[in-house]
């Protein structure tokens, strides 16, 4: 059986590591294992999305991870920003490797747990979604993340993904000024 890390239960055989990583000026030590995303390191887009995103101007509320994975990006925020933050996966491996790093972190500001997409989310009324997005699940779930994150954001919220040109970043761009009227680059590498 072929295993991707936006499937649901994937049946890789486990191979777990632990490894340190400085994030926000933070060290962090994640705990990954076969079947999650980028299992040996932070991944590039994910380090962009956390240096750049600005967590001081948004309204008051929560903000939402989709597609935490084992936690790298709302772990760094949570621990930086003091924000609530709720991280979902539709991997139950990597949300219980989330949790796991949660802990072991001492980050107590996450509510960390299983969605496929929105179909579980705690709220309706982010001041933000963040997102990663699973783009080898394809074009459609990366859209429906931008689509459907419309209604569960507050008036002025925000979406931030992150997203290489090479892997659909024009498309994500020409759905988000579609969905929210506008779209912005914040940061290019």
């Amino acid at each position: 059986m072929t295993n991707h890390y936006y499937q649901t239960n994937p049946e890789s055989p486990h191979d777990i590591s632990t490894w340190p990583f400085e994030l926000l000026d933070q060290k962090f030590r994640f705990t990954t294992d076969s079947g999650v995303f980028s299992k040996g390191t932070v991944d590039y887009g994910s380090r962009v999305l956390i240096q750049t995103f600005s967590w001081q101007n948004l309204p008051e509320g929560k903000i939402l991870e989709v597609g935490c994975g084992y936690g790298p990006i709302g772990l760094a925020i949570a621990y930086a920003s003091g924000r609530q933050i709720e991280m979902t996966d539709v991997n139950e491996r990597a949300v219980q490797l989330a949790k796991q790093n949660a802990r072991q972190n001492q980050i107590d500001n996450v509510d960390i747990h299983f969605s496929d997409i929105y179909s579980t989310v705690h709220e309706k009324n982010y001041a933000t979604i963040l997102s990663n997005p699973p783009i080898r699940a394809g074009k459609r779930v990366v859209h429906q993340i931008i689509e459907e994150g419309y209604q569960y954001l507050q008036k002025t919220g925000t979406l931030t993904i992150v997203i290489q040109k090479k892997q659909g970043a024009p498309s994500a761009q020409k759905k988000m000024t579609e969905v929210f009227g506008n779209a912005a680059i914040v940061k290019k590498r």
